[in-house]
């Protein structure tokens, strides 16, 4: 909000002090010092280049065992939906170096979990090494002892053979991948501007599948983008239900000034786009529960992250779940917050899974 509008936060938030853009992290200190000699700051960088390293203290928000690791900043996309390049100026990646000590600084807070994000992951290090380096990156982290590497935000044009083999070939890489496919007909995705242009198709997902036969897919679908036909919208449902992904977010089309998209034709009714998303997701919930169900019987490391302090119930996720987006592991028995255990898996709703720690 601060990048996006500047100049208007001031003016309608009149107890605001200070107006701080993306790109201007690093200038809090001297920002604070101006607020404090009576000055009103607006300070926002008109394209943001800057990108934290592993030289500047952070402050963790995530339960103790849970860390995001940022590898690159911006994007150079241009999907007509998306405001981010305007707000976060074009991809600049961090060097493998910088990231590795980072995560080692992580492990040694106590880090059980590394979720690697940036806008467009499988493009990290592009812009610095002329091309894309996730492999690199990702076997390189493989040397940190940290039991789960988790990969958020992977384009399926960019998980290459040499990436695939990086995930399948390093022990501490999860099988998780989280591809923002947002639709799947051709001409909606052509006019959404999306990278691959219309080329999602079975044999890209089905690719996917038989060489990481283990993996866990994750997707988000945007439903009701302007020009969304009733076919188009049929070609979504039944690329859902040919796929079974693990796990499957689904969103109304929200138009976004400053956005391509804000300005197309033919935009929908919000009770259509209402409507779209909730027999999606009414699609997917029997998938989920039979993905689910899949693991009763089966012992899995669950990461404890939360603990009733009156019933002593445990809560985690196991490496099928990614934090907030996914589901939960409800646990009974001992362990540590901020530990992985074993627990055997005794029941399974639609989203979330319950079991006893494993001795």
């Amino acid at each position: 909000m601060a990048q996006h509008f500047q100049e208007q936060l001031l003016q309608e938030l009149p107890e605001a002090v200070a107006v701080v853009g993306t790109g201007d992290y690093h200038k809090i200190v001297d920002v604070i010092k101006r607020v404090e000699q009576g000055e009103r700051v607006k300070q926002v960088s008109v394209e943001p280049t800057y990108i934290a390293n592993e030289t500047i203290p952070r402050y963790r928000t995530t339960t103790e065992g849970v860390a995001y690791l940022r590898v690159a900043e911006g994007c150079d996309y241009r999907c007509a939906f998306c405001i981010i390049p305007h707000l976060r100026g074009k991809q600049r990646s961090r060097p493998v170096e910088s990231i590795v000590a980072e995560a080692e600084q992580l492990v040694d807070q106590g880090v059980q979990e590394i979720i690697l994000i940036s806008q467009i992951t499988t493009n990290y290090g592009i812009d610095i090494y002329g091309k894309p380096k996730l492999a690199e990156l990702l076997r390189a982290l493989g040397k940190v002892d940290v039991p789960w590497i988790r990969m958020h935000y992977a384009y399926p044009t960019g998980l290459t053979p040499e990436v695939i083999a990086a995930i399948a070939e390093t022990p501490n890489v999860l099988p998780y991948l989280d591809l923002p496919l947002q639709h799947s007909h051709p001409e909606i995705l052509r006019a959404m501007n999306r990278p691959w242009q219309g080329r999602v198709n079975d044999a890209i997902i089905e690719r996917i599948k038989e060489a990481l036969p283990e993996a866990v897919l994750r997707t988000t679908f945007i439903v009701g983008f302007p020009g969304e036909s009733d076919e188009h919208f049929q070609h979504l449902f039944q690329f859902i239900q040919r796929h079974e992904f693990d796990h499957v977010g689904v969103f109304t089309f929200s138009p976004e000034e400053g956005t391509p998209a804000f300005d197309l034709p033919n935009h929908l009714p919000q009770a259509v786009k209402d409507e779209r998303r909730d027999v999606l997701m009414k699609l997917q919930q029997p998938i989920s529960l039979k993905k689910n169900q899949q693991e009763i019987g089966k012992v899995v490391d669950v990461l404890i992250e939360q603990e009733n302090p009156q019933t002593g119930e445990l809560i985690g996720r196991s490496a099928r779940f990614a934090p907030e987006v996914d589901g939960q592991v409800y646990v009974r028995g001992e362990a540590r917050l901020g530990t992985i255990v074993p627990v055997a898996i005794e029941e399974a709703d639609t989203y979330d899974l319950y079991g006893v720690v494993s001795c």
